[in-house]
């Protein structure tokens, strides 16, 4: 069971991914067949399957990294074919040769590992004409260029609805956890209950890693994408409101901390923290107002969401209890950041 778990993903390729992957497979190797008749084109079949990636970005990049690896090794494998003849233990030392050469010049693990697969396969089912090298860097190239195109005329893959629902999560999860900071302050908590708060509070650093982790894929996507213009203002959107959630998470954070490590049941008690509690709620609120506007796809909606907002002024605290003055200090400081954030400010 564990050596069948290690061997499968835990998420499938998407199918359109397959569908161009297997298009620009056959698309090479027809082409590649019509250009290059002398052989069959595996070199073009190889560099169409290895080269189709989930973004135009990282296609490009892995047409550079294997038609450079593709060369190199062509060419080492030219160089030892005419010196030293074909034999199998030539084949060996040359592909110990490219690992090294590989690992000498500090090159990509793509084109480290290209390198001393094109040079087996010259050698070991190849020729050491200059025609035969020649032709498998021009077959490679063909494969490369081929699964770029399809990757460009096929839809090209854009991931914002992952990235958009990401920094989704992530400012409903910022709410609710001012909505319970909020009530922890108006009504009796247990530890248990105090610690439950903390460890879902704790949960925002992995969140806001997962959304930035999204926002990064996303702008890859869009990278060289012939669609990118159009729809990088929804992106835009996502990253400023990302930039936005970044301290919100900080400060939620530690106001479950206060709350948990300076709890006691007469907190409840105290005009201020009241006052404290309902601003919180307030910020509840009118964050996930914030996160509206930016799905607003009007300027007259984005304009309707801000007069929701219902965040008040800095509370003016008189001298509080002196067991709870640390409590409200810190509550006070971060609920002000909190603000600062939602209004702009």
């Amino acid at each position: 069971m564990r050596l069948t778990a290690n061997l499968r993903s835990t998420s499938r390729v998407p199918f359109l991914q397959a569908v161009k992957t297997s298009v620009a497979t056959i698309l090479a190797w027809l082409i590649a067949q019509a250009l290059l008749p002398t052989e069959l084109p595996i070199f073009a079949a190889i560099a169409a399957l290895l080269v189709v990636q989930p973004s135009i970005n990282q296609t490009v990049g892995k047409a550079v990294e294997r038609s450079l690896g593709v060369i190199g090794g062509v060419i080492v494998a030219f160089g030892v074919g005419l010196l030293f003849g074909q034999s199998s233990w030539i084949v060996l030392l040359t592909i110990v040769l490219c690992i090294l050469l590989a690992w000498a010049l500090r090159l990509a693990p793509g084109s480290s590992n290209q390198i001393p697969i094109s040079a087996m396969l010259v050698l070991s089912i190849g020729a050491t004409s200059p025609n035969y090298a020649f032709d498998r860097i021009i077959e490679t190239v063909i494969g490369a260029v081929i699964a770029l195109i399809v990757n460009l005329v096929i839809v090209p893959p854009v991931l914002l609805a992952p990235a958009h629902e990401a920094v989704a999560r992530l400012a409903s999860e910022i709410a609710d956890t001012l909505d319970r900071v909020a009530n922890g302050l108006r009504t009796p908590q247990s530890m248990a209950q105090l610690e439950e708060m903390m460890i879902t509070a704790r949960l925002l650093r992995p969140m806001l890693g997962a959304a930035d982790q999204a926002i990064t894929q996303a702008e890859e996507s869009l990278t060289l994408n012939p669609r990118q213009a159009k729809l990088r203002r929804e992106l835009d959107a996502d990253v400023e409101l990302l930039r936005r959630q970044r301290p919100l998470v900080t400060r939620a954070i530690g106001m479950s901390r206060a709350l948990r490590d300076h709890y006691d049941d007469s907190l409840r008690h105290e005009p201020t923290v009241q006052a404290v509690s309902r601003e919180l709620g307030r910020a509840a609120h009118d964050f996930r107002v914030l996160t509206r506007q930016g799905e607003a796809a009007t300027d007259d909606q984005a304009t309707d969401a801000q007069t929701e907002l219902t965040l008040t002024a800095p509370l003016q605290i008189p001298t509080p209890h002196p067991q709870h003055w640390i409590l409200i200090g810190a509550l006070m400081e971060d609920l002000r950041r909190v603000r600062e954030e939602i209004v702009g400010e």
